[in-house]
Protein backbone atom coordinates (compact mmCIF):
# COMPACT_ATOMS: atom_id res chain seq x y z
CA UNK A 1 0.00 0.00 0.00
CA UNK A 2 1.00 3.51 -0.76
CA UNK A 3 -0.25 7.24 -0.64
CA UNK A 4 -2.07 6.79 -3.69
CA UNK A 5 -4.30 4.72 -2.18
CA UNK A 6 -5.57 7.91 0.04
CA UNK A 7 -5.40 9.89 -3.66
CA UNK A 8 -8.24 6.69 -4.74
CA UNK A 9 -10.08 7.56 -1.87
CA UNK A 10 -10.58 10.75 -1.78
CA UNK A 11 -11.70 10.90 -5.70
CA UNK A 12 -8.71 12.33 -6.50
CA UNK A 13 -7.45 9.93 -8.78
CA UNK A 14 -9.03 6.27 -10.37
CA UNK A 15 -7.47 3.09 -9.52
CA UNK A 16 -6.94 2.44 -13.18
CA UNK A 17 -5.01 5.55 -13.62
CA UNK A 18 -3.04 5.08 -10.42
CA UNK A 19 -1.83 1.92 -11.51
CA UNK A 20 -0.59 2.89 -15.13
CA UNK A 21 1.25 5.82 -13.11
CA UNK A 22 2.66 3.43 -10.61
CA UNK A 23 4.47 1.42 -13.29
CA UNK A 24 5.72 4.67 -15.15
CA UNK A 25 7.21 5.44 -12.02
CA UNK A 26 9.17 2.04 -12.07
CA UNK A 27 9.67 1.63 -15.54
CA UNK A 28 11.36 5.23 -15.60
CA UNK A 29 12.83 5.22 -12.18
CA UNK A 30 10.96 8.20 -11.44
CA UNK A 31 9.38 9.48 -7.89
CA UNK A 32 5.78 8.51 -7.76
CA UNK A 33 5.45 12.31 -7.05
CA UNK A 34 6.99 13.56 -10.35
CA UNK A 35 4.87 11.35 -12.00
CA UNK A 36 1.68 12.45 -10.51
CA UNK A 37 2.80 16.15 -10.98
CA UNK A 38 3.65 15.75 -14.53
CA UNK A 39 0.06 14.16 -15.31
CA UNK A 40 -1.21 17.68 -13.84
CA UNK A 41 -2.22 16.34 -9.97
CA UNK A 42 -1.87 19.54 -7.51
CA UNK A 43 1.04 19.50 -5.41
CA UNK A 44 -1.02 20.43 -2.15
CA UNK A 45 -3.27 17.03 -2.99
CA UNK A 46 -0.09 15.17 -3.37
CA UNK A 47 1.81 16.18 -0.18
CA UNK A 48 -1.80 15.85 2.16
CA UNK A 49 -2.20 12.59 1.14
CA UNK A 50 1.32 11.57 1.92
CA UNK A 51 1.23 13.45 5.24
CA UNK A 52 -1.82 10.90 6.14
CA UNK A 53 -0.06 8.09 5.21
CA UNK A 54 3.15 8.64 7.58
CA UNK A 55 0.95 10.17 10.09
CA UNK A 56 2.91 13.20 9.70
CA UNK A 57 1.84 17.06 9.20
CA UNK A 58 2.07 18.77 5.71
CA UNK A 59 3.42 22.39 5.57
CA UNK A 60 2.92 23.74 2.30
CA UNK A 61 5.54 26.44 2.48
CA UNK A 62 4.44 27.29 -1.49
CA UNK A 63 5.71 31.45 -1.95
CA UNK A 64 6.30 32.35 1.15
CA UNK A 65 10.48 33.45 1.67
CA UNK A 66 12.18 31.73 4.91
CA UNK A 67 13.91 34.52 6.48
CA UNK A 68 17.83 34.41 6.19
CA UNK A 69 17.93 33.97 10.07
CA UNK A 70 16.36 30.65 10.34
CA UNK A 71 18.13 29.01 7.18
CA UNK A 72 21.12 29.63 9.70
CA UNK A 73 20.16 27.28 11.98
CA UNK A 74 20.55 24.31 9.11
CA UNK A 75 24.15 24.99 6.55
CA UNK A 76 23.06 25.13 2.75
CA UNK A 77 25.32 21.74 2.58
CA UNK A 78 23.81 19.99 5.19
CA UNK A 79 19.94 20.84 3.85
CA UNK A 80 20.57 19.73 0.65
CA UNK A 81 22.54 16.73 1.65
CA UNK A 82 19.72 15.57 4.14
CA UNK A 83 17.00 17.34 2.21
CA UNK A 84 15.34 19.11 5.34
CA UNK A 85 14.81 22.78 5.51
CA UNK A 86 14.20 25.44 8.22
CA UNK A 87 11.10 26.59 8.13
CA UNK A 88 10.57 29.16 11.55
CA UNK A 89 10.77 29.07 14.71
CA UNK A 90 7.32 29.12 17.23
CA UNK A 91 7.33 29.12 21.00
CA UNK A 92 10.96 28.53 21.21
CA UNK A 93 11.07 25.42 19.07
CA UNK A 94 12.60 24.98 15.21
CA UNK A 95 9.97 24.06 12.71
CA UNK A 96 11.93 22.01 10.31
CA UNK A 97 10.41 20.95 6.76
CA UNK A 98 11.55 17.21 5.34
CA UNK A 99 10.91 16.11 2.23
CA UNK A 100 12.16 11.97 2.78
CA UNK A 101 11.31 11.53 6.47
CA UNK A 102 12.69 7.66 6.01
CA UNK A 103 16.66 9.15 5.99
CA UNK A 104 17.73 8.14 9.49
CA UNK A 105 20.84 10.00 8.83
CA UNK A 106 18.61 13.49 8.65
CA UNK A 107 16.78 12.76 12.05
CA UNK A 108 20.54 11.79 12.95
CA UNK A 109 21.62 15.68 11.73
CA UNK A 110 18.88 16.88 12.98
CA UNK A 111 19.67 15.68 16.80
CA UNK A 112 22.97 17.21 16.64
CA UNK A 113 21.83 20.95 15.19
CA UNK A 114 19.38 20.50 17.98
CA UNK A 115 22.30 20.00 20.61
CA UNK A 116 24.08 22.53 19.29
CA UNK A 117 21.97 24.78 19.38
CA UNK A 118 20.07 24.14 22.51
CA UNK A 119 16.85 24.24 20.76
CA UNK A 120 14.16 21.78 20.37
CA UNK A 121 12.64 20.83 16.57
CA UNK A 122 9.65 19.89 15.47
CA UNK A 123 9.33 17.88 11.86
CA UNK A 124 6.65 18.94 8.93
CA UNK A 125 6.43 16.51 5.52
CA UNK A 126 6.72 19.17 2.64
CA UNK A 127 6.96 18.22 -0.95
CA UNK A 128 9.73 18.11 -3.72
CA UNK A 129 8.80 21.43 -4.91
CA UNK A 130 8.82 23.13 -1.74
CA UNK A 131 12.14 22.00 -0.63
CA UNK A 132 13.83 22.61 -4.20
CA UNK A 133 12.65 26.29 -4.27
CA UNK A 134 13.31 26.73 -0.16
CA UNK A 135 17.36 25.99 -1.33
CA UNK A 136 17.01 29.08 -3.75
CA UNK A 137 16.17 31.00 -0.78
CA UNK A 138 20.03 30.35 0.81
CA UNK A 139 22.05 33.36 0.34
CA UNK A 140 25.14 31.71 -1.38
CA UNK A 141 25.40 30.28 -4.70
CA UNK A 142 22.10 29.01 -5.19
CA UNK A 143 20.21 31.95 -4.33
CA UNK A 144 22.80 34.23 -6.76
CA UNK A 145 22.02 31.85 -9.47
CA UNK A 146 18.14 32.12 -9.20
CA UNK A 147 18.70 36.09 -8.58
CA UNK A 148 20.65 36.16 -12.21
CA UNK A 149 18.31 33.46 -13.55
CA UNK A 150 15.17 35.50 -12.66
CA UNK A 151 16.61 38.69 -14.50
CA UNK A 152 17.70 36.36 -17.52
CA UNK A 153 14.25 35.21 -18.08
CA UNK A 154 13.12 39.15 -17.73
CA UNK A 155 15.50 39.73 -20.67
CA UNK A 156 15.45 36.60 -22.78
CA UNK A 157 11.84 35.48 -22.25
CA UNK A 158 11.21 32.17 -23.28
CA UNK A 159 14.10 29.98 -22.62
CA UNK A 160 13.48 27.83 -25.61
CA UNK A 161 14.01 30.90 -28.01
CA UNK A 162 17.33 30.27 -29.83
CA UNK A 163 19.97 31.94 -28.94
CA UNK A 164 21.27 32.64 -32.58
CA UNK A 165 17.85 35.35 -33.18
CA UNK A 166 19.33 36.86 -30.16
CA UNK A 167 22.66 37.32 -31.61
CA UNK A 168 21.58 38.82 -34.58
CA UNK A 169 20.97 41.90 -32.59
CA UNK A 170 24.30 43.04 -32.09
CA UNK A 171 25.50 45.58 -34.54
CA UNK A 172 29.15 44.23 -34.54
CA UNK A 173 29.68 41.24 -36.79
CA UNK A 174 33.36 40.42 -36.06
CA UNK A 175 32.69 39.39 -32.61
CA UNK A 176 29.01 39.02 -32.31
CA UNK A 177 28.48 36.23 -29.76
CA UNK A 178 30.51 38.19 -26.84
CA UNK A 179 28.58 41.15 -26.97
CA UNK A 180 25.63 39.28 -26.28
CA UNK A 181 26.63 36.70 -23.69
CA UNK A 182 29.05 39.54 -22.20
CA UNK A 183 25.69 41.29 -21.57
CA UNK A 184 23.24 38.79 -20.62
CA UNK A 185 22.79 37.49 -17.06
CA UNK A 186 23.95 33.95 -18.24
CA UNK A 187 27.35 35.99 -17.99
CA UNK A 188 26.42 36.11 -14.00
CA UNK A 189 25.47 32.46 -13.75
CA UNK A 190 28.49 31.19 -15.22
CA UNK A 191 30.78 33.53 -12.71
CA UNK A 192 28.86 32.68 -9.60
CA UNK A 193 29.37 29.14 -10.22
CA UNK A 194 33.20 29.53 -10.98
CA UNK A 195 33.36 31.67 -7.85
CA UNK A 196 32.12 29.22 -5.38
CA UNK A 197 33.82 26.66 -6.86
CA UNK A 198 37.06 28.23 -6.10
CA UNK A 199 36.13 29.45 -2.72
CA UNK A 200 34.95 25.71 -2.09
CA UNK A 201 38.43 24.51 -2.84
CA UNK A 202 36.38 22.46 -5.88
CA UNK A 203 38.44 20.43 -8.37
CA UNK A 204 35.89 19.82 -11.06
CA UNK A 205 33.11 21.55 -12.55
CA UNK A 206 30.64 19.75 -14.14
CA UNK A 207 27.31 21.24 -15.71
CA UNK A 208 25.54 18.53 -17.29
CA UNK A 209 22.39 18.36 -19.24
CA UNK A 210 19.29 15.99 -18.27
CA UNK A 211 15.79 14.97 -19.48
CA UNK A 212 14.10 17.65 -17.40
CA UNK A 213 16.92 19.83 -15.58
CA UNK A 214 20.11 20.95 -15.68
CA UNK A 215 22.89 19.76 -13.13
CA UNK A 216 25.57 21.60 -11.61
CA UNK A 217 27.91 19.48 -9.66
CA UNK A 218 31.44 20.30 -7.48
CA UNK A 219 33.71 17.54 -7.30
CA UNK A 220 35.00 18.10 -3.74
CA UNK A 221 37.82 15.48 -2.39
CA UNK A 222 36.87 13.20 -5.16
CA UNK A 223 33.43 13.26 -4.57
CA UNK A 224 31.16 14.74 -6.96
CA UNK A 225 28.04 16.37 -5.19
CA UNK A 226 25.02 18.24 -6.88
CA UNK A 227 25.37 21.87 -5.89
CA UNK A 228 22.70 23.69 -8.33
CA UNK A 229 20.03 22.57 -10.35
CA UNK A 230 19.23 24.74 -13.24
CA UNK A 231 16.08 25.14 -15.72
CA UNK A 232 16.62 22.57 -19.13
CA UNK A 233 16.61 25.38 -21.61
CA UNK A 234 19.11 27.45 -19.88
CA UNK A 235 22.16 24.86 -20.99
CA UNK A 236 22.57 26.31 -24.59
CA UNK A 237 23.50 29.78 -23.33
CA UNK A 238 26.00 28.45 -20.48
CA UNK A 239 27.76 26.72 -23.08
CA UNK A 240 27.98 29.39 -25.37
CA UNK A 241 29.09 31.50 -22.43
CA UNK A 242 31.87 28.73 -21.66
CA UNK A 243 32.68 28.19 -24.70
CA UNK A 244 33.16 32.28 -25.97
CA UNK A 245 35.78 32.19 -22.62
CA UNK A 246 37.56 29.10 -23.54
CA UNK A 247 38.16 29.89 -27.66
CA UNK A 248 36.14 26.50 -29.05
CA UNK A 249 33.45 26.46 -31.90
CA UNK A 250 30.14 28.33 -31.14
CA UNK A 251 28.28 26.24 -34.01
CA UNK A 252 29.90 22.84 -33.62
CA UNK A 253 27.63 21.23 -30.93
CA UNK A 254 28.06 17.38 -32.49
CA UNK A 255 32.20 16.48 -31.63
CA UNK A 256 33.82 16.75 -28.22
CA UNK A 257 35.85 20.10 -28.09
CA UNK A 258 38.58 21.54 -25.19
CA UNK A 259 39.88 24.55 -24.56
CA UNK A 260 41.27 26.54 -21.82
CA UNK A 261 40.75 29.78 -20.09
CA UNK A 262 42.26 31.93 -17.10
CA UNK A 263 40.92 33.91 -14.25
CA UNK A 264 41.98 36.07 -11.19
CA UNK A 265 40.23 35.54 -8.10
CA UNK A 266 41.39 37.32 -4.96
CA UNK A 267 44.64 38.22 -6.43
CA UNK A 268 44.97 34.46 -7.49
CA UNK A 269 45.73 33.34 -11.36
CA UNK A 270 43.65 30.13 -11.66
CA UNK A 271 43.71 28.22 -14.74
CA UNK A 272 40.61 25.92 -16.30
CA UNK A 273 40.78 23.06 -18.81
CA UNK A 274 37.25 22.96 -20.29
CA UNK A 275 36.04 20.03 -22.23
CA UNK A 276 32.64 20.20 -23.55
CA UNK A 277 30.58 16.42 -24.75
CA UNK A 278 27.48 15.86 -26.92
CA UNK A 279 25.01 13.91 -25.26
CA UNK A 280 21.39 13.70 -26.14
CA UNK A 281 19.85 16.14 -23.89
CA UNK A 282 22.51 18.78 -25.02
CA UNK A 283 26.36 19.44 -24.72
CA UNK A 284 27.85 18.75 -21.02
CA UNK A 285 30.85 20.94 -19.63
CA UNK A 286 33.54 19.85 -17.50
CA UNK A 287 35.88 22.22 -16.16
CA UNK A 288 39.15 21.47 -14.06
CA UNK A 289 40.34 24.00 -11.95
CA UNK A 290 44.09 24.51 -11.73
CA UNK A 291 45.50 26.84 -9.11
CA UNK A 292 48.73 28.41 -10.17
CA UNK A 293 49.36 30.33 -7.15
CA UNK A 294 48.87 26.75 -5.20
CA UNK A 295 51.84 25.69 -7.36
CA UNK A 296 53.88 22.40 -7.53
CA UNK A 297 54.61 20.66 -4.24
CA UNK A 298 57.63 19.99 -3.22
CA UNK A 299 58.76 16.08 -3.10
CA UNK A 300 59.35 15.99 0.65
CA UNK A 301 55.58 17.02 1.16
CA UNK A 302 53.87 14.06 -1.22
CA UNK A 303 53.17 11.75 1.79
CA UNK A 304 55.65 9.30 0.92
CA UNK A 305 56.81 6.92 4.06
CA UNK A 306 60.40 8.04 4.87
CA UNK A 307 62.17 4.96 2.51
CA UNK A 308 59.72 5.71 -0.13
CA UNK A 309 61.28 8.77 -0.43
CA UNK A 310 64.55 8.23 -0.23
CA UNK A 311 64.47 5.25 -3.19
CA UNK A 312 62.57 8.31 -5.26
CA UNK A 313 65.26 10.58 -4.66
CA UNK A 314 67.99 7.63 -5.33
CA UNK A 315 65.90 6.95 -8.81
CA UNK A 316 65.88 11.01 -9.76
CA UNK A 317 69.96 11.12 -9.06
CA UNK A 318 70.62 8.55 -11.77
CA UNK A 319 71.80 10.18 -15.24
CA UNK A 320 69.43 7.91 -16.89
CA UNK A 321 66.75 5.37 -17.04
CA UNK A 322 63.17 5.16 -16.97
CA UNK A 323 60.42 6.01 -14.17
CA UNK A 324 57.33 5.09 -14.27
CA UNK A 325 54.08 6.26 -12.30
CA UNK A 326 50.77 4.11 -12.75
CA UNK A 327 46.81 4.67 -12.02
CA UNK A 328 43.64 5.79 -12.76
CA UNK A 329 43.28 9.00 -13.81
CA UNK A 330 42.60 11.73 -11.03
CA UNK A 331 45.02 9.44 -8.80
CA UNK A 332 47.60 12.83 -8.55
CA UNK A 333 50.44 11.45 -11.20
CA UNK A 334 50.47 14.07 -12.38
CA UNK A 335 51.52 16.54 -9.66
CA UNK A 336 54.09 13.78 -8.64
CA UNK A 337 55.56 13.88 -11.84
CA UNK A 338 55.77 18.09 -11.12
CA UNK A 339 57.33 17.29 -7.64
CA UNK A 340 59.90 15.10 -9.05
CA UNK A 341 60.86 17.90 -11.90
CA UNK A 342 60.84 20.49 -8.74
CA UNK A 343 63.92 18.13 -7.19
CA UNK A 344 66.00 18.24 -10.23
CA UNK A 345 68.45 20.34 -11.33
CA UNK A 346 67.22 22.61 -13.97
CA UNK A 347 69.84 25.03 -14.53
CA UNK A 348 72.15 22.83 -15.62
CA UNK A 349 70.40 20.34 -17.42
CA UNK A 350 68.30 20.97 -20.65
CA UNK A 351 64.41 19.23 -19.09
CA UNK A 352 62.30 19.33 -21.56
CA UNK A 353 58.10 17.82 -21.10
CA UNK A 354 55.71 16.80 -23.12
CA UNK A 355 51.98 17.35 -21.68
CA UNK A 356 48.10 17.17 -22.55
CA UNK A 357 47.51 19.61 -21.61
CA UNK A 358 50.34 21.24 -19.55
CA UNK A 359 48.60 21.65 -16.00
CA UNK A 360 51.13 24.25 -14.27
CA UNK A 361 54.15 26.59 -15.89
CA UNK A 362 57.58 25.37 -14.36
CA UNK A 363 60.69 27.59 -14.82
CA UNK A 364 63.49 26.14 -16.00
CA UNK A 365 61.79 23.50 -17.94
CA UNK A 366 60.66 23.89 -22.06
CA UNK A 367 57.17 22.41 -21.70
CA UNK A 368 55.29 21.69 -24.80
CA UNK A 369 51.63 20.92 -25.45
CA UNK A 370 50.83 17.81 -27.59
CA UNK A 371 47.90 18.25 -30.32
CA UNK A 372 46.51 15.10 -31.43
CA UNK A 373 44.72 16.51 -33.93
CA UNK A 374 47.23 17.91 -35.96
CA UNK A 375 49.70 14.83 -35.82
CA UNK A 376 51.57 16.38 -32.65
CA UNK A 377 51.48 12.96 -30.30
CA UNK A 378 53.35 12.00 -27.54
CA UNK A 379 55.08 10.00 -30.32
CA UNK A 380 56.10 12.58 -32.70
CA UNK A 381 57.03 15.19 -30.16
CA UNK A 382 59.09 12.55 -28.53
CA UNK A 383 61.48 11.95 -31.49
CA UNK A 384 61.52 16.38 -31.85
CA UNK A 385 62.78 16.39 -27.86
CA UNK A 386 65.74 14.05 -28.71
CA UNK A 387 67.03 16.55 -31.26
CA UNK A 388 66.59 19.02 -28.56
CA UNK A 389 69.76 17.81 -26.30
CA UNK A 390 67.73 17.08 -23.73
CA UNK A 391 69.07 15.30 -20.34
CA UNK A 392 65.20 14.84 -18.78
CA UNK A 393 62.75 14.58 -20.25
CA UNK A 394 59.03 14.02 -18.87
CA UNK A 395 56.05 12.55 -21.29
CA UNK A 396 52.99 13.15 -19.92
CA UNK A 397 51.65 9.71 -20.91
CA UNK A 398 53.02 5.93 -22.00
CA UNK A 399 49.73 5.13 -24.30
CA UNK A 400 50.62 3.36 -27.00
CA UNK A 401 53.72 1.19 -28.22
CA UNK A 402 55.13 4.01 -30.45
CA UNK A 403 55.09 6.03 -27.73
CA UNK A 404 56.76 3.30 -25.13
CA UNK A 405 59.34 2.57 -27.36
CA UNK A 406 60.88 5.91 -27.92
CA UNK A 407 60.55 6.43 -24.55
CA UNK A 408 62.71 3.56 -23.56
CA UNK A 409 65.20 4.27 -26.63
CA UNK A 410 65.48 7.62 -24.97
CA UNK A 411 66.17 6.03 -21.64
CA UNK A 412 68.90 3.85 -23.37
CA UNK A 413 70.63 6.57 -24.80
CA UNK A 414 71.81 8.58 -21.60
CA UNK A 415 68.08 10.48 -20.94
CA UNK A 416 66.37 10.06 -17.90
CA UNK A 417 62.67 9.75 -18.36
CA UNK A 418 59.47 10.44 -16.69
CA UNK A 419 56.38 9.74 -17.85
CA UNK A 420 53.14 7.63 -16.83
CA UNK A 421 51.11 4.73 -17.45
CA UNK A 422 47.88 3.06 -16.87
CA UNK A 423 47.79 -0.15 -14.85
CA UNK A 424 46.13 -1.00 -11.43
CA UNK A 425 49.26 -1.51 -9.43
CA UNK A 426 53.26 -0.86 -9.69
CA UNK A 427 53.70 -4.60 -10.21
CA UNK A 428 51.61 -4.41 -13.19
CA UNK A 429 54.01 -1.49 -14.85
CA UNK A 430 56.20 -4.53 -16.26
CA UNK A 431 53.57 -7.20 -18.10
CA UNK A 432 51.91 -3.94 -19.89
CA UNK A 433 54.47 -3.06 -21.34
CA UNK A 434 55.57 -6.57 -22.55
CA UNK A 435 51.89 -6.22 -23.55
CA UNK A 436 52.45 -3.56 -25.59
CA UNK A 437 54.90 -5.09 -27.76
CA UNK A 438 57.88 -3.93 -25.50
CA UNK A 439 60.90 -6.63 -25.46
CA UNK A 440 61.80 -7.55 -22.30
CA UNK A 441 65.50 -7.12 -22.69
CA UNK A 442 64.80 -3.66 -23.38
CA UNK A 443 62.70 -3.38 -19.82
CA UNK A 444 65.37 -5.06 -17.90
CA UNK A 445 68.07 -2.02 -18.20
CA UNK A 446 65.70 0.93 -18.84
CA UNK A 447 62.92 0.62 -15.90
CA UNK A 448 64.56 2.16 -12.43
CA UNK A 449 61.57 2.85 -10.99
CA UNK A 450 58.12 1.71 -10.87
CA UNK A 451 55.20 3.46 -8.59
CA UNK A 452 51.20 3.25 -8.22
CA UNK A 453 49.16 5.95 -6.28
CA UNK A 454 46.04 6.24 -5.60
CA UNK A 455 44.16 9.43 -3.73
CA UNK A 456 42.28 8.74 -0.12
CA UNK A 457 40.63 11.18 2.49
CA UNK A 458 42.49 13.09 4.89
CA UNK A 459 40.44 12.70 8.33
CA UNK A 460 38.99 16.04 9.61
CA UNK A 461 39.46 16.05 12.94
CA UNK A 462 36.06 17.81 13.97
CA UNK A 463 34.10 14.73 12.07
CA UNK A 464 35.97 12.08 13.11
CA UNK A 465 36.73 10.44 16.24
CA UNK A 466 39.57 8.49 18.02
CA UNK A 467 38.84 4.81 19.24
CA UNK A 468 40.55 1.74 20.33
CA UNK A 469 41.73 -0.81 17.43
CA UNK A 470 38.61 -3.84 17.51
CA UNK A 471 40.33 -7.49 17.97
CA UNK A 472 38.65 -7.91 14.42
CA UNK A 473 40.56 -4.99 12.94
CA UNK A 474 43.79 -6.08 14.15
CA UNK A 475 43.21 -9.30 12.89
CA UNK A 476 42.65 -8.11 9.45
CA UNK A 477 45.88 -5.92 9.89
CA UNK A 478 48.41 -8.33 11.26
CA UNK A 479 46.95 -11.11 8.42
CA UNK A 480 47.73 -8.55 5.72
CA UNK A 481 51.70 -7.76 6.67
CA UNK A 482 51.79 -11.31 7.41
CA UNK A 483 53.93 -12.03 4.19
CA UNK A 484 56.56 -9.03 5.00
CA UNK A 485 59.39 -10.01 6.05
CA UNK A 486 60.25 -9.30 10.02
CA UNK A 487 62.94 -6.91 9.22
CA UNK A 488 60.50 -4.51 7.24
CA UNK A 489 57.61 -5.01 9.91
CA UNK A 490 59.50 -2.05 12.26
CA UNK A 491 58.03 0.66 9.79
CA UNK A 492 54.14 -0.04 11.02
CA UNK A 493 53.43 1.92 13.74
CA UNK A 494 52.05 0.19 16.86
CA UNK A 495 48.58 -0.91 16.17
CA UNK A 496 46.51 0.81 18.90
CA UNK A 497 43.80 3.40 17.61
CA UNK A 498 42.68 5.03 14.94
CA UNK A 499 40.26 7.34 13.71
CA UNK A 500 36.61 6.90 12.59
CA UNK A 501 34.23 8.74 10.89
CA UNK A 502 31.78 10.23 13.15
CA UNK A 503 29.66 12.77 10.79
CA UNK A 504 28.41 15.83 11.46
CA UNK A 505 25.95 18.11 9.47
CA UNK A 506 28.92 20.70 8.23
CA UNK A 507 31.14 17.06 7.27
CA UNK A 508 28.73 14.35 6.74
CA UNK A 509 31.62 12.63 4.90
CA UNK A 510 34.29 13.03 7.76
CA UNK A 511 36.53 13.74 4.91
CA UNK A 512 38.62 17.16 4.52
CA UNK A 513 41.05 17.01 1.47
CA UNK A 514 42.88 13.75 0.09
CA UNK A 515 46.76 12.68 0.52
CA UNK A 516 47.88 9.97 -1.83
CA UNK A 517 49.15 6.31 -0.62
CA UNK A 518 52.43 4.62 -3.03
CA UNK A 519 53.63 1.41 -3.41
CA UNK A 520 57.25 1.39 -5.50
CA UNK A 521 60.22 -0.86 -5.95
CA UNK A 522 63.62 0.25 -7.89
CA UNK A 523 65.62 -2.45 -10.13
CA UNK A 524 68.40 -4.39 -8.77
CA UNK A 525 70.14 -7.02 -11.12
CA UNK A 526 68.19 -10.10 -9.10
CA UNK A 527 64.75 -8.14 -10.90
CA UNK A 528 66.30 -7.28 -13.85
CA UNK A 529 67.14 -11.21 -14.59
CA UNK A 530 63.11 -12.12 -13.51
CA UNK A 531 62.36 -9.39 -16.11
CA UNK A 532 63.57 -11.32 -19.23
CA UNK A 533 61.83 -14.40 -17.72
CA UNK A 534 58.53 -12.52 -19.02
CA UNK A 535 57.04 -12.82 -15.35
CA UNK A 536 53.96 -12.85 -14.25
CA UNK A 537 52.39 -10.22 -11.79
CA UNK A 538 52.95 -12.78 -8.65
CA UNK A 539 56.59 -13.15 -9.85
CA UNK A 540 57.56 -9.71 -9.20
CA UNK A 541 55.12 -8.89 -6.23
CA UNK A 542 57.09 -12.16 -4.37
CA UNK A 543 60.72 -10.81 -5.28
CA UNK A 544 59.96 -7.22 -4.30
CA UNK A 545 57.98 -7.97 -1.30
CA UNK A 546 60.58 -10.38 -0.14
CA UNK A 547 64.20 -8.75 -0.77
CA UNK A 548 62.81 -5.52 -0.87
CA UNK A 549 60.23 -5.28 1.39
CA UNK A 550 57.50 -3.41 -0.74
CA UNK A 551 54.42 -2.22 1.15
CA UNK A 552 51.16 -1.94 -1.18
CA UNK A 553 48.84 1.05 -1.59
CA UNK A 554 46.26 -0.94 1.26
CA UNK A 555 49.11 -1.03 3.33
CA UNK A 556 50.45 2.41 3.12
CA UNK A 557 46.51 3.32 3.81
CA UNK A 558 47.00 1.37 7.12
CA UNK A 559 49.70 2.62 7.79
CA UNK A 560 48.58 5.95 7.35
CA UNK A 561 45.19 5.29 9.22
CA UNK A 562 47.35 4.26 12.47
CA UNK A 563 49.24 7.70 11.76
CA UNK A 564 45.53 8.57 12.16
CA UNK A 565 45.86 11.08 9.35
CA UNK A 566 42.91 9.30 7.38
CA UNK A 567 39.91 7.23 8.78
CA UNK A 568 40.31 3.88 8.56
CA UNK A 569 36.82 3.72 6.41
CA UNK A 570 39.08 4.78 3.41
CA UNK A 571 41.17 1.37 3.77
CA UNK A 572 38.45 -0.11 2.35
CA UNK A 573 38.41 2.01 -0.52
CA UNK A 574 41.66 0.50 -2.49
Amino acid sequence: MSYINLLIKNNIIDQDTANVLEQKAIDTNQSLDSVLRDQGFKSVDILKAKAEYMSMEPYYIGDNNIPFEILNYIPEDSARHYKIIPISISNGVLNVGIYDPDNIQAIDALNFISSKNNITYKLFLISEEDFNRSLGMYKGLTGEVHEALSNFEKEFGDFDDDLDKTIIKNPDASKPETHIIEDAPVKKIVATIIRYAIEGGVSDIHIEPLKDRVRVRYRIDGILNTSIELPKNVIEALVARIKILSEMKLDEKRKPQDGRFSARADGRKIDFRVSTFPTYFGEKVVMRILDQDKGVQKLDTLDLQPDQLDMLKRALEKPHGLILISGPTGSGKTTTLYSMLMQLDRESQNVLSLEDPIEYNMDGISQSQVHAEIGYTFASGLRTTLRQDPDIIMVGEIRDKETAELAIQAALTGHLVLSTIHTNTAIGIVPRLIDMGIDPYLIAPTLILGMAQRLVGKANVDATEVVEVSESIKTMINHQFLDLPDQYKKNIPEIKDIRIIKPTPECPRGIKGRMAVFEMYEMDRKLESIILSKPTDNQIYEYVRKEKGMITMKEDAIIKALQKNIPFEEVNNL
